[in-house]
């Protein structure tokens, strides 16, 4: 077997999509599965939509991420340069040696004319547009003479009208296209760029790429791209094209419509462990029930065998769950300084022990971004309504939550020691003595504590941490809330 090497070729035109993540994931999967080569390649070509600073948020994402490339223009190779807008000569050699071997001509034709074309087959309803251009009826010393003349030209693609073109795909299997349905793109623009019909295939054939991971939209094109393999006489890579993710309602995530990025799961406390581990199901079956892996992990399991036609649908829940199994396997100290920043945002009271905070959620958080949501009653008792104290499953009512609050109260200022066992005893003997439900006690408790319908822990563990004073505090006003109703 030959060596494999595959390529991640992003635009710097932004953030990091989700599906382009996970082209460079599969790309660099396979070829460390089979202990080949996997190049970064920056495709800048479309200037119009450059975004300043974009290439570092790839460099950024990749060193993140653990997906290591083996050549790419921070650390060179031998097949550079590997920024396309630097390898615009080697572009236009290779479309002059097109217009020579016939598979390219010379266009000289407006846009305004193309456009007028579009205008009027579109009024006839006649299928697919497909431009009939005068400029490949010019001989070649007829359209250099019109160069030498100084009129502005592209290079375009010369397709045959006649007959079909097959191409296997490891995803979608063989496919046969009438070639009459093919248009003859651009090739090269005015100003010396190629457009990416051309520069992909120059350059997948230059750097020796074995395998070719895109997005299922490169399919259609594809044909197109293996008559200029063809043209040039060039062995043509394996092609594993992916489908689409969609979110709910079968739409595609979009880059221009402002779909969640690798950057923005990261800025909200997804693990990048857990966001590569999603991205890696979002259209692959390692088969079996095991869901969760590493980056390792993945290398050994990865092919191409288990990657799927279908579309696969970006479930956010899922994404939860995964990422709050990966900060279960977190030791609680790891746990707490990926957690610290969050506890700022919400705590400023020094008096808060924030470990005790950290083995209260270590096990209860799925996304870190969640956390200030959870914890903020710690820093300050929100304004809550008496109905909080009724409870039917708890079997509380506001009669007998004010009688508790009112024990609870007596029991736990009496208390010497203030930890998680002298108060849990407190009021486990309370509720014995009283004959009375846990929950008729706790949840009352909990309540004036916190103040909120849902929280990370029960009366006793918030109790813990917020000390005696303030749990007295905040039960006398429990209290009071419950008389003054």
């Amino acid at each position: 077997m030959k060596e494999v090497r595959t390529r991640f070729a992003p635009s710097p035109t932004g953030y990091m999509h989700i599906g382009n993540l996970r082209t460079g994931l599969y790309a660099y999967l396979l070829a460390k599965k089979y202990g080949g080569k996997f190049i970064l390649r920056i495709e800048d070509t479309d200037q119009e939509r450059y975004v300043e600073g974009a290439v570092d948020v790839i460099y950024n994402v990749l060193k993140l991420t653990g997906l290591k490339h083996d050549e790419g223009p921070d650390i060179g190779g031998d097949y550079g340069p590997y920024v396309q807008s630097e390898r615009r000569d080697i572009y236009k050699k290779y479309a002059e040696e097109l217009i020579e071997l016939g598979g390219a001509y010379y266009c000289f034709c407006s846009k305004e004319e193309i456009a007028s074309a579009r205008e009027k087959h579109n009024m006839l309803k006649d299928g697919p547009f497909r431009y009939n251009d005068p400029c490949k009826k010019l001989s070649k010393e007829e359209a250099r003479e019109r160069i030498e003349n100084g009129e502005s030209y592209v290079y375009r693609q010369r397709i045959p009208q006649i007959g079909t073109t097959t191409f296997k795909d490891e995803v979608f299997g063989e496919i046969t296209i009438e070639n009459s349905t093919l248009d003859e793109s651009v090739l090269l623009k005015s100003d010396g760029l190629p457009t990416y019909n051309f520069a992909n295939v120059i350059d997948d054939h230059l750097m020796k790429i074995s395998h070719v991971c895109r997005g299922v939209e490169y399919l259609s094109s594809t044909p197109k791209y293996n008559i200029l393999y063809n043209a040039f006489g060039w062995e043509i890579p394996e092609y594993i094209h992916l489908p689409h993710i969609t979110k709910e309602g079968g739409k595609k995530l979009s880059k221009r419509e402002g779909d969640a990025s690798f950057d923005d799961f990261y800025n909200k406390g997804y693990l990048v462990d857990a966001i590569i581990n999603y991205i890696a199901l979002l259209g692959w079956n390692p088969g079996g029930e095991r869901e969760i892996f590493n980056l390792k992990e993945l290398e050994e399991a990865f092919s191409i065998e288990g990657l799927s036609k279908s579309s696969a649908m970006f479930d956010i829940k899922k994404l939860n769950w995964l990422n709050g199994e990966y900060i279960r396997k977190m030791t609680v100290d790891e746990f707490h300084e990926k957690a610290l920043p969050y506890y700022k945002k919400a705590i400023k009271n020094p008096n808060i022990d924030l470990h005790k905070v950290s083995e209260l959620l270590h096990v209860r958080t799925e996304v870190l971004c969640d956390i200030p949501e959870q914890i903020d009653f710690l820093e300050e008792l929100p304004e809550y309504d008496t109905d909080l104290y009724v409870h039917k499953k708890m079997k509380t009512n506001y009669e007998n939550s004010l009688e508790n609050l009112k024990v609870a109260y007596d029991v736990l200022e009496s208390l010497d020691t203030w930890n998680h066992d002298e108060i849990n005893n407190c009021l486990m003997d309370s509720i014995k003595r009283l004959g009375i439900k846990n929950g008729q006690m706790l949840w009352p408790v909990r309540t004036a504590l916190s103040g909120k319908k849902f929280t990370p822990g029960g009366a006793i563990e918030i109790a813990d941490i917020l000390g005696k004073a303030e749990s007295l505090r905040r039960i006398k006003v429990g209290i009071d809330k419950l008389e003054n109703r």
